[in-house]
């Protein structure tokens, strides 16, 4: 949701991961917390079906007909997905899908889901893409594991649409001289289940010598793993830089978390769609450069305040 960036997957410390470098997010609002392992169907209040639609003619006829592009997230993720007060779906996600959606004159329907059970989801027809900060890697990309190294799918293609990484955060003036990764060695850490965050801590505690492993504890989503740190039940926690930047300004009205150290190497979040589907995925591809092109992209990239992470030009599979 490694979202987590705003990253959600990474096979080591020195595999890309998902965060960038920048500044502190500036996002006007207020956040509702809220869980995201309800698994409920989000239909987004969208009104009339876009009448200018340059590049409706790209999508598969079956997508094209019914209006609608089913869209599997971890929405509970902020700032990249979350709920508002009113229960609406927001975030720098449903932004772009919204911008994507008046190029290709569909409707992007987003579908509440555990961001490790996405993949799982896109493969089963459940979803038509997954759209959630993930990180794209080789292995998603070929359907290795990331842990055991075996394949375990088909795999997915990504467009990449954004640039993102991971963080370490503690609570606020405590952060028990943890400034690395190696710093969390013989401590324990929080984290979201199937994320960025969650691979880097499994291997880093590999790496931890004396006996001294990392204590891993996994949620469901990212607001119970901040929930479990702030009540002292860990040492540290970690997320996309977005998404713990955006904790750290807004938790307890800025008064709970800190970040602490420095970022790792950033990488591409993707939109995540079935190898078996090249035409979704060049049409949405299209779709991206075409908002990159025309503007609007940018604006909902500066709305957010995660200007850093921005993209050029779309690409397909740029993860490594």
């Amino acid at each position: 949701m490694t979202a987590g960036p705003i990253c959600r997957n990474a096979a080591a410390t020195s595999a890309k991961s998902r965060i960038v470098a920048v500044g502190a997010i500036a996002v006007a609002g207020s956040l509702l917390l809220t869980g995201c392992g309800d698994q409920t169907n989000d239909k987004k209040d969208s009104g009339d079906k876009v009448v200018s639609a340059p590049l409706s003619d790209e999508l598969p006829s079956d997508i094209r007909n019914q209006g609608v592009i089913k869209v599997g997230s971890d929405i509970a993720y902020p700032p990249v997905e979350f709920k508002d007060k009113g229960g609406k779906t927001v975030g720098i996600d449903p932004d772009i899908a919204d911008a994507l959606g008046k190029q290709l004159g569909v409707r992007f329907e987003f579908d509440n889901g555990t961001f490790d059970t996405l993949l799982g989801g896109l493969r089963s027809k459940r979803y038509d893409i997954a759209m959630s900060a993930m990180t794209d890697t080789k292995n998603r990309q070929e359907g290795i594991d990331e842990e055991t190294g075996k394949k375990v799918g088909t795999g997915v293609d990504f467009v990449d649409y954004f640039t993102a990484g991971v963080s370490i955060y503690t609570k606020k003036g405590d952060d028990q001289g943890i400034k690395t990764w190696a710093d969390l060695c013989g401590k324990k850490i929080v984290v979201q289940r199937g994320t960025v965050s969650h691979d880097m801590a499994k291997a880093e505690s590999k790496k931890c010598k004396g006996g001294k492993k990392i204590s891993i504890e996994s949620f469901d989503n990212d607001q119970q793993a901040q929930t479990r740190l702030r009540s002292g039940g860990a040492d540290a926690g970690s997320s996309d830089f977005p998404v713990a930047a955006y904790a750290v300004k807004t938790s307890g009205g800025g008064k709970d978390f800190q970040l602490v150290g420095d970022q790792v190497e950033a990488a591409p979040y993707g939109i995540a769609i079935a190898k078996n589907n090249p035409e979704l995925r060049d049409a949405i591809k299209n779709a991206l450069a075409a908002i990159i092109a025309n503007g609007q992209y940018e604006k909902i990239i500066k709305k957010w305040g995660v200007d850093a992470g921005a993209v050029k030009e779309a690409k397909i599979n740029g993860g490594k």
